[in-house]
């Protein structure tokens, strides 16, 4: 796995882009409770908001000050503090409507503030600038369905609201989360090719299982025609933070999550997705710690070799002069 550039590239200002997420999160999520068939409360929604926001704002200042620094949100006004927010309110959002925890709360509050702590936790230092390598939403998730067996995900409930419309449902909601998809990653977060090496990836890991175990081979396909599968690919995995910028990389990480979903089908894995982009990111994180820690030993080892010469130099030097 080549070691990915971190830097988003030159172009619009990828604020705008995280704007538009949080936005498009959360009409979706109001249309989803309103007449899309979500079956989660309006009250879970709220608590996953709150919970957000607050773990956000308690863990910057707890960061802030072990590694003595002002907060993020601080000395910017009310605009700086909602900008800062708008991160933890996206994965809120998506992960109260992801995620169904029948009546309870607490198993909501807790990816949220899994996903949250996650970008606190799993950081590394990348030229200089300190960055998390976990995405955030889909780690709470996939914690939260490892540790709460009563917790699921339920695709069917995207598009339950929009039967007996004449059709549409199967088609008007799909449609709309690709065009608003493509428009966001085309323009700002420049992950196309991870997308389109991710359905590639992804149909050939469904060919290759039914050839191999002799499964339907509409059934591995399948899971692309929903709205789940749709969202995962449009909004989740093309994070910017927690993704390569680079063309190498994109292609690198797709394909490595589609080859996980399959090794963990094999396995009889539930909630797979989830589980393989986890498993892709941890590996991530591991391959630019690696690579690294490599870069500092050959620096180390440059410098070494660099004051050898130095005092060899001297030594023959004095021996000249001698």
């Amino acid at each position: 796995m080549s070691r990915p550039n971190e830097n988003i590239r030159s172009g619009p200002d990828p604020r705008m882009g995280l704007k538009i997420s949080a936005t498009t999160a959360t009409l979706f999520a109001l249309a989803g409770h309103a007449f899309l068939g979500f079956e989660q409360s309006f009250l879970q929604l709220l608590v996953a908001v709150l919970a957000g926001y607050a773990s956000a704002l308690l863990l910057e200042v707890i960061d802030a000050r072990s590694n003595q620094r002002p907060p993020l949100f601080a000395g910017g006004g009310p605009r700086h503090v909602a900008f800062f927010l708008a991160p933890a309110h996206m994965t809120a959002v998506t992960t109260s409507f992801l995620l169904y925890v029948n009546d309870a709360l607490w198993p909501m509050v807790f990816a949220v503030v899994a996903a949250v702590g996650s970008k606190y936790i799993f950081k590394l230092t990348i030229r200089g600038r300190k960055r998390h390598f976990m995405n955030p939403s889909n780690f709470g998730i996939a914690l939260t369905l490892l540790l709460f067996h009563q917790v699921a995900v339920i695709p069917y409930e995207y598009t339950e609201g929009m039967y007996g419309r004449g059709g549409a449902g199967d088609w008007i909601l799909p449609l709309a989360i690709v065009v608003l998809g493509s428009n966001l990653n085309v323009r700002f977060t420049r992950r196309v090719p991870l997308i389109v090496t991710f359905l590639a990836t992804f149909a050939l890991q469904a060919i290759v299982r039914a050839w191999t175990s002799g499964a339907p081979l509409l059934s591995g396909l399948m899971p692309m025609t929903g709205v789940a599968f749709l969202l995962f690919t449009f909004y989740m995995i093309t994070d910017p933070m927690t993704s390569p910028a680079s063309l190498r990389g994109q292609i690198v990480f797709g394909a490595s999550i589609s080859l996980i979903y399959m090794l963990l089908m094999f396995t009889h894995v539930i909630f797979t997705l989830f589980f393989s982009v986890t498993l892709v990111c941890a590996l991530r994180g591991a391959w630019i710690a690696f690579s690294s820690w490599q870069e500092a030993r050959g620096g180390e080892l440059q410098r070494g070799e660099a004051t050898g010469t130095l005092r060899l130099s001297r030594v023959l030097q004095g021996v000249k002069r001698v």
